[in-house]
């Protein structure tokens, strides 16, 4: 490690916002062996231990934004997402592209960015609504940990943002993709990778001025 003395952070710094990431219907409906997007054993639950995540943020002023995946069903904005092991994935005309509504909790306060690319902040307006939220730091859930939030993780550091992942509430498209990834955002801020006990925990903690 080149920086031996990497500065301290608090493991929510200012205000925050959990970012659900592409927990859609399709995880809990197809059970298919061969899926369009492997996932890593134990994936579902997984993503199922983000609801407690999600109901402690609404439980202390973190506002909950949810990502959807979806692209539309004549498949003209892939690109190249096809070009590696993807099949075709997330059409805005299968109800399992849908959000885990019921799973996650899913309330009209909640807030919902559609993408069509990896990136939460590719071609969106994710950043716009978190300079409205003024949100300082990113708590990130959801899949796949390799693809999704490693690139979203990737964009919100670069775009200055504390950003952190949930390690026992993201799933990958494998185990090993899965804990390359936690250890690659790690490299990006020392402290990155934490547990939802920590985050909960964190989000008790708040001071007024920094829940909305």
């Amino acid at each position: 490690m080149a920086n031996l003395k990497p500065q301290q952070r608090s493991l929510i710094e200012g205000r925050a916002a959990l970012i659900v990431i592409d927990i859609q219907a399709s995880t809990f409906i197809n059970n298919d062996k061969v899926r369009s997007i492997d996932n890593m054993p134990g994936y579902k639950d997984r993503m199922l231990a983000c609801r407690p995540v999600i109901d402690a943020a609404r439980a202390n002023g973190v506002p909950v934004i949810f990502i959807q995946e979806i692209h539309r069903a004549n498949l003209i904005d892939f690109g190249r997402e096809l070009d590696g092991s993807e099949d075709v994935h997330c059409l805005d005309n299968n109800p399992q592209t849908e959000i885990a509504k019921e799973q996650m909790g899913f309330i009209p306060g909640d807030y919902l960015i559609q993408k069509r690319r990896y990136s939460a902040f590719f071609g969106t307006d994710f950043e716009i609504l978190l300079r409205g939220l003024k949100a300082e730091t990113l708590l990130l859930v959801g899949g796949l940990t390799d693809v999704c939030v490693h690139y979203t993780f990737v964009d919100g550091h670069q775009s200055d943002y504390f950003c952190r992942v949930v390690e026992d509430c993201v799933g990958g498209s494998s185990t090993e993709a899965h804990d390359a990834s936690l250890k690659a955002m790690e490299y990006l801020q020392t402290g990155a990778v934490c547990a939802s006990s920590a985050v909960m925990q964190a989000m008790q903690n708040l001071k007024p001025e920094h829940s909305v």
